[in-house]
């Protein structure tokens, strides 16, 4: 049975904008993709001095299990030549499953929902934008109230 997953995307290396839609292009060959937020230039998070970043979140309808999905995921990183030398570093392209219908997954290598997606603004406001009344399963707070109770001050702009 097919399921709504969203997923956020980002980039901060080289053509932004071309990594961003090609990755797309390439979950688009493991389900449908049902809505696509806006482009957003956002802060980066953290210490690491580095290029900002442009970030989406995509709702994907989809066959895949959470570990199947996984695989597609890293797969389409490895394919566009990303290479984690540095945790939170620069990269070309960074996908990451934020919700996956109302699962909880806490696997090793597998966290649904994502662990900090209530506090980044670069993820909660593309997700507003297609997604308001979506609910986290934990918090059981819609991605809305999330974004209402988020003290974080990213600079978020979109584009």
């Amino acid at each position: 049975m097919a399921e709504l997953v969203y997923l956020s995307l980002g980039s901060n290396l080289g053509n932004r904008e071309a990594h961003l839609r090609r990755a797309i292009a390439e979950l688009e060959t493991m389900g449908t993709v049902r809505a696509l937020s806006s482009f957003y230039e956002t802060q980066p998070v953290g210490s690491i001095n580095q290029p900002w970043f442009l970030n989406c979140v995509a709702a994907l309808e989809t066959e895949k299990s959470p570990r199947e999905l996984l695989d597609v995921v890293l797969n389409i990183e490895a394919g566009m030549g990303r290479v984690r030398m540095q945790e939170k570093g620069p990269r070309n392209i960074d996908i990451d499953i934020l919700l996956f219908g109302d699962r909880i997954v806490s696997e090793p290598r597998l966290k649904i929902p994502h662990p900090a997606m209530q506090e980044r603004r670069f993820v909660l406001e593309p997700l507003v934008e297609i997604a308001p009344d979506v609910r986290h399963p934990l918090f059981k707070k819609t991605a809305s109230r999330l974004l209402q109770e988020l003290n974080e001050n990213q600079i978020v702009r979109k584009i």
